[in-house]
């Protein structure tokens, strides 16, 4: 099955806590803090893999999480940053965050590593909060915790050269006369249900074609199976427009080829890509009166037109020729810019609530703060009350009718508000 869009989650490994821990040796009776920092957490990694041609995988495993990384020691031992989580993807998947629809990737070359979510910092020790006046801090630093990120895949697939038109107009045939590539040829529409990729070598150069299923008439609109595969040719810098030159199956070759045209159009801008037309099956009776017709609607336009017969193998020589002549003047492959992050409005360190009689202080930072104290421990409480007076949570807390003796709760701690 072949499968192009997916949904998956990730979430960077939390960095490791801090350790809270004192020198012990025999005859040392105050050797001081000597905590270590808490590893890194682990990093989610992209990697384009070109032995991958589809997000196939990711529709039986859609949860990735990296491993945390391990809490700081005594003696000043630091915790083990934890490995990357390395994610395989085809080569060309685009990746948006689903939040805010922000394109964070493009996987636009084989080998590319990009670092989708950056791993959780260690905590500092306890070692690091000695200082002339506090000699034995009791408390850490826990480490960075990391959020659950959801990600849209996409697989726009990364060739010079499009096939595309009607179904059964022969793109599979043609792809299977000009490279080794074999895909699935028979007498029926839709017998192509994912794009085929193959590699051109004719006078020295050499090009990937891709055989793009059929697109029909409201394709952009999601008609048929077109509209799922537009996408695939986003990146092609030529397109090569298949005609059923004969008319064999009672439709017009020429309002076949302004119909696809509108498609690519109301999609996007792919009507401005260089495109020639791939006159096919001229083998039949009918075709030769067709091409006329086809040439004098064209007439005025730069579009060129190549009789061939996938059937006889007629006509390809001058049809690639044309194709080794046109690439070497076009941009190169498109690579879609990834968006930086629109800068939302500082948000407010901490935020007040009253629910049932209790000041609630939410707040990342202020749930931070309440996991790096020691509650048992005077000192470590001193350095709470201090730290919650200098970021104002105090005169907030007043502010909002905070009483002596009203309980306020931040994270799972609740204890007496005092002035």
């Amino acid at each position: 099955m072949f499968v192009d869009q997916v949904k998956i989650t990730a979430k960077a490994g939390n960095g490791g806590n801090g350790a809270v821990s004192f020198h012990r040796e025999k005859f040392v009776q105050n050797g001081g803090p000597d905590g270590g920092d808490g590893g890194n957490g682990g990093d989610i990694v992209l990697l384009a893999d070109v032995n991958m041609h589809t997000l196939m995988d990711f529709r039986y495993k859609r949860k990735y999480t990296a491993e945390n990384g391990g809490n700081g020691a005594a003696a000043l031992c630091r915790g083990k940053s934890a490995g990357d989580l390395i994610i395989k993807v085809p080569v060309g998947t685009v990746v948006r965050r689903t939040d805010d629809g922000r394109l964070v990737a493009d996987m636009h070359e084989p080998g590319m590593k990009h670092i989708l979510l950056k791993g959780g910092r260690g905590g500092w020790g306890n070692a690091h909060f000695a200082t002339p006046t506090r000699q034995a801090p009791n408390f850490a630093k826990p480490g960075q915790k990391c959020e659950i990120v959801e990600f849209e895949l996409e697989l726009k697939s990364i060739a010079d050269v499009g096939l595309v038109g009607y179904p059964n107009v022969g793109k599979s045939t043609i792809l299977s006369v000009v490279t080794a590539a074999r895909p699935k040829i028979a007498n029926y529409h839709f017998t192509t249900l994912a794009p085929n990729l193959g590699i051109c070598r004719k006078y020295g150069m050499d090009f990937v074609m891709a055989d793009i299923p059929g697109i029909v008439e409201g394709a952009s609109e999601g008609v048929g199976l077109g509209i799922r595969f537009l996408r695939h040719v986003e990146r092609t810098r030529l397109l090569v427009h298949v005609l059923d030159i004969a008319g064999s199956e009672g439709r017009d070759p020429v309002e076949d080829f302004e119909q696809i045209c509108d498609e690519l159009v109301a999609y996007g801008d792919l009507a401005e890509r260089p495109q020639i037309v791939a006159a096919n099956k001229m083998d039949l009776p009918g075709a030769q009166e067709n091409l006329e017709r086809l040439r004098a609607h064209l007439h005025g336009t730069d579009i060129e037109v190549y009789p061939v017969s996938a059937a006889t193998g007629a006509g390809f020589d001058e049809l690639m020729g044309a194709i080794v002549r046109i690439l070497p003047t076009l941009p190169e492959i498109t690579v879609f810019e990834e968006e930086p992050e629109v800068e939302a409005a500082p948000k407010a360190p901490f935020a007040i609530e009253k629910e049932d009689g209790i000041y609630v202080v939410t707040g990342p930072a202020m749930e931070q703060l309440v996991d790096s104290v020691n509650f048992s421990d005077e000192e470590s409480l001193n350095y709470f009350h201090r730290t919650l007076r200098s970021r104002g949570v105090i005169d907030a807390l007043r502010a909002a009718g905070a009483k002596e003796g009203d309980t306020v709760a931040i994270g799972e701690m609740e204890f007496d508000f005092i002035e």
